[in-house]
């Protein structure tokens, strides 16, 4: 999907995140974003696969273009999310980005070797965080083509 089509057809965006100030940071940055988006919120692993597989109360959602995944969740943490995404033939090529606290080389190779799109350590600062997603705007919103995974 490109910027172009967006601006008709707003990005969808699932941000999994359990941190309340993260998540209003995002929804503030995401708010004022150059490229038109629609976030959708979910706190914990189990919520984040049931709302991709549309189970339940989230039988009508919509597909997520992009997805901020946090790593340490709670229910079932990022690493088994991002496996399951990335094992499902249905939601294997929408792109995830890691979005963490984390440093641990471990959990580094780990998400890539799960095939995160990327993997990004949040900043404890408010304003670095501000600028972070910000990045993630510029470049996953307005230079880089997406995959069209809203069928289904």
């Amino acid at each position: 999907m490109s910027a172009l089509i967006s601006k008709y057809n707003p990005i969808q965006i699932l941000l999994v995140e359990d941190n309340p100030g993260d998540i209003r940071l995002t929804q503030e940055v995401l708010k004022d974003a150059k490229i038109g988006n629609d976030l959708s919120i979910v706190m914990d692993g189990e919520e984040a696969l049931l709302f991709l597989r549309k189970t339940g109360k989230y039988k009508n959602v919509p597909t997520p273009d992009l997805i901020l995944l946090d790593l340490n969740l709670p229910k079932r943490d990022g690493r088994e999310v991002l496996s399951d995404i990335k094992s499902d033939p249905l939601l294997k090529l929408i792109p995830v980005i890691v979005l963490t606290t984390s440093s641990a080389e471990q959990d580094v190779l780990n998400m890539y070797a799960h095939h995160a799109n990327c993997y990004i350590m949040k900043p404890v600062d408010f304003n670095q965080f501000a600028i972070v997603l910000r990045s993630i705007e510029d470049f996953w919103l307005m230079v880089v083509k997406l995959p069209n995974c809203t069928k289904g």
